[in-house]
């Protein structure tokens, strides 16, 4: 095996590095870092699959170890943030454990995947790394910017173990995903994905002109997304 075919493999281990390191300054209460290395983690996912592509160096251990590395880094540690944030909060509930809910939804999600022939350049279920900038960009938001309206609702019991019920049902369910992968054959720009793009660029405008925190940015532009692939769903069920 040439040098070429460990690059993204390499790359992975960057990713499933990050997601460790985000676990650990959620335990320490910092969920504003741990989206940081979320971000960075998401970047390795990306670029590992692009890497794989350009490079031809598809292996059966690259497809195990990029699952194992998202399930820390996609499903343990939005899953931690959570509660960490429940504790930031002082929210003394049982249900400070139903955010690990999700991490064991993102497992069951990433074996599917594995073993789904149907899910390719699309997918069926959220994918874990969507569900995680979800959580992630909602808790550093709550944690960078105090007393905003969203602070009453996630200082209950039950809003965000919600959040985390929520996304581990869409992680397993049926529903059809788009995905925004290049790959050979597939058309990548059709009219739902330009729409999901106007969706991030008006995300954007609005956050510069009203001078919002650009964690918001990332919280509209996935949410929307889930949003209108479920329209779209409901849409060919009629």
């Amino acid at each position: 095996m040439t040098l070429r075919k460990y690059i993204p493999n390499t790359i992975t281990s960057m990713n499933a590095l990050a997601g460790s390191i985000g676990v650990v300054f959620a335990l320490q209460g910092h969920p504003e870092m741990a989206f940081i290395t979320m971000i960075a983690a998401a970047i390795c996912d990306f670029c590992d699959g692009l890497a794989a592509r350009m490079l031809n160096a598809y292996s059966p251990m690259g497809k195990e170890l990029d699952s194992l590395a998202d399930m820390v880094s996609f499903g343990l540690l939005p899953s931690v943030m959570l509660l960490g944030t429940m504790q930031h909060f002082h929210v003394d509930s049982w249900t400070e454990i139903i955010p690990l809910f999700l991490a064991v939804m993102s497992a069951l999600r990433l074996a599917k995947f594995n073993v789904d022939e149907r899910q390719h350049s699309d997918f069926i279920g959220v994918a874990t790394p969507t569900a995680a900038m979800i959580c992630g960009s909602l808790c550093y938001f709550l944690i960078k910017h105090p007393g905003t309206f969203l602070d009453k609702w996630a200082s209950t019991q039950w809003g965000l173990p919600a959040v985390a019920v929520v996304l581990g049902l869409l992680l397993v369910s049926e529903i059809p995903m788009f995905g925004m992968k290049v790959t050979k054959g597939h058309k990548l720009l059709d009219a739902k994905r330009w729409v999901f793009l106007a969706a991030i660029v008006g995300a954007i405008l609005l956050c510069v002109l009203l001078r919002l925190n650009w964690s918001l940015v990332v919280l509209s532009a996935f949410v929307f997304y889930i949003l209108e692939n479920l329209v779209l769903f409901l849409f060919r069920r009629r």
